[in-house]
């Protein structure tokens, strides 16, 4: 018979508790917080703290009822009253009963009603006194709450739910807001004060921040918006400070690592950029050069390989900018000097794209390249594997398949990281480890460019290659913004592509139709079928990412070599096959994309030498969303659009921010100039409280334990928002 187990016992140190699990915590709904916890990112009552509040409704004035009926219909009100009836009626929806409870005060009453939920009626004492919010509305002279929050008096100052500045917090299924308030206050109470101060004092006291203990308090239930924004400002800060510390500690550290040296005299330059234009002259069909850019990123690259620290060096730029010449001259250089380079793909497809384009571009040197991913036969697989083991392969292009424990490389000199976003700081470190003991140089590369401003601060432990100017021959593409009735043109065009042997993109927001989510944006399945009908006898295909990559890539290559002649699409096609055929890109609810994203994927077509165009397809009225679209329209430098795009965008995401492999912050917003003042701030702060290795000096114990294992430990580490 098996012996039960003893449940662990609730800490009595509030301490302890802050690093103790929901379940066991001893809070009221702590069963019912680790199942929501799950979903909503929260597993202790330490993080329960910083699940912070998305706003704050001002419910401070208590209005009396009889002055309600001179207000508008949808006002929220807060007020105090007594409840003088309760009762329970059926609904004509089967099963679902409202509850209706008369409230009243010395000036007048209302019926607050609630539908589908009867255990209302027990939480309602006739003859009780309770604090009521909610909006209320108007039936003749009848006034109404429907759905109301509320909250029984029994001690004034526990009141959380109306009558004050009340946080309003991000929910899941199974947890309702009042339940959250509750939990949360009684965290507040049991530990939150005792949250250890992790900042220095001189840094606490130079940038006048509040107590940790305080802002944790004022963060949930602010006395007043005062303190609440001087609550918010120190846990920006604090988010900040852990941000640059982890950068700066990331970049000192690298800078005391030994990279192999990779030198490049002046006839081997020559030599690899003779390779590189010979090649693009010929996809061209007339002589070309490397651009003014390409020219600078390759002599910057040149002259950080040479050095014995490790290059680390994010070369960005827009979609056709060039970027892959400028990492084939790296690879070629690195292979050239007895070393092994390697460039890490996102998708399969992306990775054999690659092969084909830098094999070529390598071709007048004698350098084979070497692919190596998942997809690929067990024996030709094991070749690679043993090319790359030996040092045979020189220059290798893969998938995740590359940092796997079974592939190792003989003297990794140079790892290259394509869409850099799309992996994490853990996978592109198992590929660096894969150099033994060296570090190897690393060249990161992005076609999402980042504002110059929000560059400064999060690419502050990188150094930055900017790819502005577009190839010769390169294009440009023509870019209209249409209504979703308007498109009978567009159509029309895109069956004239077609007989002309032209293909095009169609791209949707959404994978399903999902009972309205989403104000109805279009499904590419649902999508793929109408066009189809439409566009008959087109042959139309359909990716998504909810397919297989086997799959996924094969529909791709279908439409590369000319089998589809219209691709549907979520924005996996973002990032996908180099197809030069493709001159149409008509984007449907293209308001609901960022800009990165409509500039890049409008640089899915115009590969080619042949006229090519974007259609931006939205129906919505909204000034902002108007205005980011005109501003598509009208850039095409997509370094511009993300200048336009953080002016305008009011909050949220910039650039598809949270996709670029940069952590996630809660609090900070780099889009508020006070903020991006903190981080300025915060970057001094660093660079004194670091040593030349890259350790906090002297010892902060609080601090390091905060970042290791806090609420900052995530912004610390470098873990992107993806959780890519």
């Amino acid at each position: 018979m098996a012996r039960a187990t003893t449940p662990a016992p609730v800490p009595n140190d509030p301490v302890a508790l802050l690093s103790t699990p929901l379940a066991r915590s001893g809070l009221t709904a702590g069963a019912l917080l680790r199942r929501a916890g799950i979903r909503l990112g929260f597993y202790t009552v330490g993080d329960l703290l910083f699940h912070l509040p998305r706003r704050y409704d001002d419910l401070r004035e208590m209005r009396r009822l009889g002055d309600l009926l001179w207000t508008e219909d949808g006002i929220v009100v807060s007020a105090r009253v007594r409840v003088a009836e309760v009762r329970v009626e059926p609904t004509f929806r089967r099963r679902v009963q409202r509850t209706i409870a008369r409230l009243e005060d010395e000036t007048g009453t209302v019926d607050a009603t609630w539908f589908g939920r009867r255990f209302i009626e027990r939480r309602l004492r006739v003859g009780g006194e309770i604090v009521v919010s909610g909006r209320v509305k108007h039936f003749g002279r009848r006034l109404t709450f429907d759905n109301p929050e509320f909250q029984a008096v029994v001690d004034e100052t526990e009141v959380l739910h109306a009558g004050r500045i009340v946080p309003v917090y991000p929910l899941t299924a199974g947890l309702t807001a009042a339940r959250l308030r509750l939990a949360i206050r009684e965290a507040l109470d049991k530990a939150g004060h005792a949250y250890p101060e992790y900042l220095p004092e001189p840094v606490r006291t130079g940038e006048a921040l509040v107590p940790i203990g305080r802002a944790i308090e004022e963060a949930h239930y602010p006395g007043s918006f005062e303190g609440r924004d001087a609550a918010l400002r120190r846990l920006a800060f604090d988010e900040l400070l852990a941000l640059q510390l982890g950068m700066v500690a990331r970049r000192r550290q690298r800078g005391r690592e030994a990279a192999p040296l990779v030198e490049v005299d002046g006839a081997a330059d020559a030599s690899i950029r003779a390779s590189i234009v010979a090649s693009l002259t010929s996809k061209v069909g007339r002589p070309v050069e490397l651009t003014a850019d390409q020219a600078t990123a390759v002599t910057e690259i040149r002259g950080d390989l040479a050095r014995p620290t490790p290059m680390l060096r994010l070369l960005q730029g827009d979609v056709g900018s060039g970027k892959t010449a400028v990492a084939a001259y790296a690879l070629a250089a690195t292979a050239r000097a007895g070393l092994q380079g390697a460039l890490l793909a996102p998708t399969d497809l992306l990775a054999r794209q690659h092969l084909d384009t830098i094999g070529g571009l390598l071709d007048g040197l004698g350098l084979g390249v070497t692919l190596l991913t998942g997809s690929l036969p067990a024996d030709t697989k094991a070749k690679a594997t043993e090319a790359i083991r030996s040092g045979q392969a020189g220059v290798v292009v893969g998938t995740h398949a590359l940092i796997q424990e079974s592939v190792s490389f003989r003297d990794l000199g140079l790892v290259v990281i394509d869409e850099q976003h799309r992996f994490g700081v853990d996978q592109r470190g198992q590929l660096e480890a894969k150099a033994g003991g060296r570090v190897p140089h690393v060249l990161l590369m992005t076609a999402t460019p980042i504002p110059r401003t929000l560059g400064q601060v999060l690419y502050a432990d990188l150094d930055v290659t900017d790819l502005r100017t577009p190839p010769e021959g390169r294009v440009p593409i023509r870019t209209g913004i249409k209504r979703p009735t308007d498109l009978d043109g567009t159509w029309a065009y895109v069956r004239k592509e077609a007989a002309l042997g032209h293909r095009t993109f169609v791209v949707v927001p959404l994978i399903e139709e999902s009972d309205g989510a989403d104000d109805g944006a279009v499904a590419a399945e649902s999508e793929a079928v109408r066009l189809r009908t439409l566009l008959a006898p087109l042959r139309v295909g359909m990716v998504h990412g909810r397919m297989k990559p086997a799959a996924r890539d094969a529909e791709m290559s279908r439409f590369r070599d000319g089998d589809l002649d219209v691709l549907v699409g979520t924005t996996v096609v973002e990032v996908g096959v180099d197809v030069p055929a493709a001159t149409m890109m008509v984007i449907e609810g293209a308001d609901r994309f960022g800009l990165a994203q409509l500039h890049q994927l409008r640089g899915r077509v115009g590969r080619g030498l042949v006229d090519s165009f974007c259609v931006l397809v939205s129906d919505s009225i909204d000034e902002v969303a108007q205005a980011r679209l005109k501003a598509v329209a009208e850039l095409r430098d997509g370094f511009e659009l993300a200048e336009r795009d953080f002016e305008l965008r009011r909050e949220g995401d910039v650039l598809g921010l949270v996709q670029s492999g940069l952590p996630q912050l809660r609090v900070a917003s780099l889009q508020d100039p006070a903020h991006r003042d903190l981080a300025v701030r915060a970057r001094a702060h660093a660079e004194v409280m670091l040593d030349a290795a890259g350790e906090l000096r002297p010892r902060q114990p609080a601090l390091t334990a905060e970042l290791e294992t806090g609420w900052l430990r995530r912004v610390a580490s470098g873990e992107p928002a993806s959780g890519a």
